[in-house]
């Protein structure tokens, strides 16, 4: 019996982070279709801004809907339909005969990647319960990384070897679809993620409804942490390149400062939520945080080698620090309601992943890039003291 529960555990974080890799990677994988776009298409910079800004705004749109709908319907036929519609939208992207069409193709994509992470988070979270959640999401949020290069490198080598775009982008929409297909299969066979039953949907304790928040301080406290970290990890990395051109470092150089410090963010990812299992969320968090703050002062003012060899180990605590935050909105929020949570906390990450690069580039603008990293630094700290909002006595043993 305890070997079946294993095996099902197991199969379900599988299956899981076998989404995480596909949306993500597709998601990421725009890094390096653009460009291919502008010059096809003779885009100019706006144009390449406004078609990305498209996608990243379906998803941040629809990521909390996402999370109230599968309350209904469950998360499994929404996982399934958001990878189809995401592929779907990639087919879309390869036979795009201009600027509207591209537009559409990649809303229909983003529209489809709002609905996972949310539901896969909700899925493992009761999945796992307390016998190694932080662990499995953890796992499940470096399997994004994973997919990111994985579809970028594919694309750059394809292209590299002289495949047409159009067909790399297809077989990507491919991918999906058939991936779409076979989730559905896997998720109904170990019956996870499905319909909730009238009985269970009925259940809700008395005097608390809606969101299914059990502390509101925290989850609110939660929210504000998301929000700062996160953007304090787009701003960086959206600015990592332009800092290693102010080194003198080559373009192409440059670009790979970006490839290092996500290949960090795999095993940090992954590293931070066994961290926050063994230590308690607090904790860990203020490790990981301040970590973050002295990599980043670091590399500003390292010479250009040192700075390549400490992205990496930068890189583990820039990111890794997400599988510490979103793994606590379990611990915050009613189990029937975690969808909602989750969603309510990524379509958060989502305006910071938009407002970060935003306004750290305000300052980079008026100041120089060397005061907008400084003021990275400063604000990735902040957390560390809202963190004694999550209270021990409200976010379980491993509040810390």
């Amino acid at each position: 019996m305890q070997t079946d529960v294993l095996r099902r555990r197991r199969l379900t974080l599988t299956a899981s982070c076998a989404v995480h890799g596909v949306q993500d990677g597709l998601s990421a994988a725009l890094y390096v279709i653009l460009p291919t776009l502008a010059e096809v298409f003779g885009l100019g910079y706006a144009q390449v801004g406004v078609i990305r800004a498209v996608k990243n705004s379906a998803m941040a749109l629809f990521e909390l809907p996402s999370g109230m709908l599968s309350e209904r319907l469950g998360e499994r036929t929404l996982l399934v339909f958001g990878l189809f519609c995401a592929g779907c939208g990639y087919l879309a992207l390869s036979v795009a005969p201009g600027v509207m069409a591209i537009a559409v193709s990649l809303f229909v994509a983003g529209f489809g990647a709002a609905f996972q992470h949310a539901l896969s988070s909700a899925i493992i979270a009761n999945t796992f319960q307390s016998a190694g959640m932080r662990t499995a999401l953890g796992t499940y949020n470096s399997a994004g990384d994973i997919g990111k290069l994985a579809f970028t490198g594919f694309y750059s080598l394809a292209i590299g070897v002289g495949i047409a775009w159009q067909g790399v982008v297809a077989g990507f929409g491919m991918t999906a679809v058939l991936g779409a297909a076979a989730l559905f299969f896997i998720l109904r066979r170990l019956r996870v993620g499905g319909r909730p039953s009238t009985e269970a949907q009925g259940q809700a304790p008395t005097g608390i409804v809606g969101w299914g928040i059990r502390d509101r301080t925290g989850f609110s406290a939660l929210s504000v942490i998301v929000f700062l970290d996160i953007a304090v990890q787009s701003g960086f990395l959206t600015f990592l390149a332009f800092l290693m051109l102010e080194k003198q470092v080559p373009a192409s150089l440059a670009a790979f400062a970006v490839v290092l410090t996500l290949a960090g963010g795999i095993f940090g990812k992954l590293g931070c939520g066994y961290l926050a299992e063994r230590i308690g969320v607090r904790r860990s968090l203020a490790i990981v945080e301040c970590l973050t703050a002295a990599g980043i002062i670091a590399v500003l003012f390292s010479p250009t080698l040192l700075a390549y060899l400490l992205l990496p180990v930068l890189g583990l605590a820039l990111q890794g620090s997400s599988s510490i935050t979103y793994a606590t909105v379990s611990d915050l929020v009613r189990a029937d309601r975690r969808s909602r949570g989750f969603a309510a906390i990524y379509t958060i990450a989502s305006v910071a992943s938009i407002a970060g690069p935003i306004a750290f580039g305000v300052v980079a603008d008026r100041f120089g890039l060397a005061p907008a990293m400084l003021t990275m630094a400063v604000v990735v700290l902040l957390p560390v003291p809202i963190s004694a909002l999550l209270r021990p006595a409200k976010v379980g043993k491993v509040a810390g």
